[in-house]
C-alpha cells in the first residue's frame, strides 16, 4: 500500500538557524586557536537583539559580539527594515565558564577513568538508506535543496525581491515496497519585499527554485503551495524568536529515522549529543554503502564521564543481507565508539562547524562522517566471522 511522508527545512535566515550559525561560529573561533577549549554556546534572538550564552572555557581570544554581527551580515540581515540588522542590533554576552564537575568527567587526568569520558549522558541515532546518492531519505534531501536554492537565488540577485527568512516542505509518495515514486506536494514560505505581487513571487519561485530542484519527481498532480497565508514581509527574528537547537529534525533526517533529542550546534565534539550522532551516521552509512542493508538505523548511548558506549544497537528494518546481530558485532569490531576514538576517527577538532549549521548535518560529502571508507573492513570482518563459525 502506498503512503506519503513529509520533511521540512529552513533557510539560513530563519531565526532558529541564525542562532545555530552564531553558536557554531563561536565554536569554530575557539577551535581555531584552542582545540582543547570547552564550549557549549547557545543563542537567542528577537527584534534587534541577540543574546549569546552558555558555558565557555578557553584560552582563545574571541569577540562574541563581533561574531554575532558578522553572521547576521553574512546571512543578509543588513537592513533595519528587516527588524534586525548587523550594524545596529544589540548583542548581549552572558556566557560563563564550564562547570568544573562536568570538566572532570571529560578530562583524562581528572576523571574516574583513564580514558576520556563522555561529555554527557544520552542517546544518539544514526540513519542511512539507499533512496539517494547521498544515502539519505529523499524528502529531507529535496527540502534542504529547496531551502538552499531559495537562499542562492536571493544572494545572486536572480530573484531580487526575496528576504532572508524562508521554509520548505516536501511530501513524497512511496510505494508498497517503501520506494519513493513522486513528489506529491511542495510547500514554500519565502520572505519578500513590500510591493511584490503574490503572482510574481509564485512565478519566480516555481521557475527558479521548485522546478530545478523537484522537477524530475513532479507530475501533473503535484500540488504547489507558495506563501499560502499571503504576504510574508515580516520575518526573521522580528517575526518570530530564534533559539539554538530548535531545528533538530531539520538538522538530521527529516523525521525518517529516530532522534535522541540532543541538539548539535555550539557544542564541542566531546559532547556526545553531537559527536555520537555523527559517529552513528558514519556507521549507518558505511553499512548501507557496503550493501549489508538498504536501510540502517544505529542507536548509541553514553554515560557522562564513562568512555565506552553503554549500548550499541542496530536495526536494518528487514533489509539486511546478514542478521542484525551479525552486523552489530562487526560494527563493534571495526569502529572505535569511545569519545576519544570518535574525535580521532572523524578528525573533529577542526573548525568545520559553521558549515553544518544550515541545510543539514548529514548527506553532504564535505563532512568526514559522510565518508564510506570502512566498507571493505566491515564486509571482511563479517566474512572472517563466517569462516570461523563454519570451521
Amino acid at each position: 500500500m502506498s503512503y506519503l511522508f513529509t520533511s521540512e527545512s529552513v533557510t539560513e535566515g530563519h531565526p532558529d538557524k541564525i542562532c545555530d550559525q552564531i553558536s557554531d561560529t563561536v565554536l569554530d573561533a575557539i577551535l581555531q586557536q584552542d582545540p582543547d577549549g570547552a564550549c557549549c554556546c547557545e543563542c537567542f534572538t528577537t527584534t534587534s537583539l541577540v543574546v549569546v550564552g552558555g558555558e565557555i572555557s578557553t584560552s582563545a581570544d574571541i569577540d562574541l559580539e563581533h561574531i554575532a554581527r558578522s553572521v547576521l551580515k553574512d546571512i543578509g540581515y543588513t537592513d533595519a527594515a528587516y527588524g534586525i540588522d548587523s550594524q545596529n542590533c544589540k548583542v548581549l554576552n552572558v556566557a560563563h565558564e564550564q562547570s568544573t564537575e562536568i570538566a572532570q568527567g571529560e578530562n583524562t587526568e581528572d576523571g574516574t577513568h583513564k580514558a576520556q569520558g563522555a561529555g554527557d549522558q544520552g542517546i544518539m541515532f544514526g540513519y542511512a538508506c539507499n533512496e539517494t546518492d547521498e544515502l539519505m531519505p529523499l524528502p529531507i534531501t529535496l527540502a534542504h535543496a529547496l531551502a538552499r536554492t531559495l537562499t542562492d537565488v536571493r544572494k545572486s540577485g536572480t530573484v531580487s525581491h526575496l528576504r532572508p527568512d524562508g521554509k520548505s516542505q516536501v511530501t513524497v509518495e512511496y510505494d508498497e515496497n517503501n520506494k519513493p515514486q513522486r513528489v506529491d506536494t511542495v510547500v514554500l514560505a519565502a520572505q519578500h519585499d513590500e510591493g511584490v505581487t503574490q503572482e510574481q513571487i509564485k512565478k519566480d519561485l516555481l521557475e527558479h527554485v521548485i522546478r530545478p530542484v523537484c522537477g524530475e519527481y513532479m507530475d501533473d498532480n503535484t500540488k504547489i503551495l507558495i506563501n499560502e497565508t499571503g504576504a510574508f514581509i515580516i520575518g526573521g527574528p522580528h517575526g518570530d524568536t530564534g533559539l539554538t537547537g530548535r531545528k533538530i529534525i531539520v538538522d538530521t533526517y527529516g523525521g525518517m529515522g529516530r532522534h535522541g533529542g540532543g541538539a548539535f550546534s555550539g557544542k564541542v565534539p566531546n559532547k556526545q549529543d553531537r559527536s555520537g550522532a555523527y559517529m552513528a551516521r558514519y556507521i549507518a552509512k558505511n553499512v548501507v554503502a557496503a550493501g549489508l542493508a538498504s536501510k540502517c538505523e544505529l542507536q548509541l548511548s553514553y554515560a557522562i564521564g564513562y568512555p565506552e558506549p553503554v549500548s550499541v544497537h542496530i536495526t536494518t528494518f528487514g533489509t539486511g543481507t546478514e542478521e542484525d546481530r551479525v552486523i552489530e558485532e562487526a560494527i563493534k569490531t571495526v569502529f572505535d565508539m569511545t569519545p576519544a576514538g570518535i574525535i580521532k576517527t572523524l578528525d573533529l577538532l577542526k573548525p568545520i562547524y559553521r558549515a553544518t549549521s544550515a541545510y543539514g548535518h548529514f548527506g553532504r560529502r564535505e563532512f568526514p562522517w559522510e565518508a564510506t571508507d570502512k566498507v571493505q573492513e566491515l564486509t571482511a570482518t563479517i566474512a572472517k566471522r563466517k569462516l570461523v563459525t563454519a570451521s
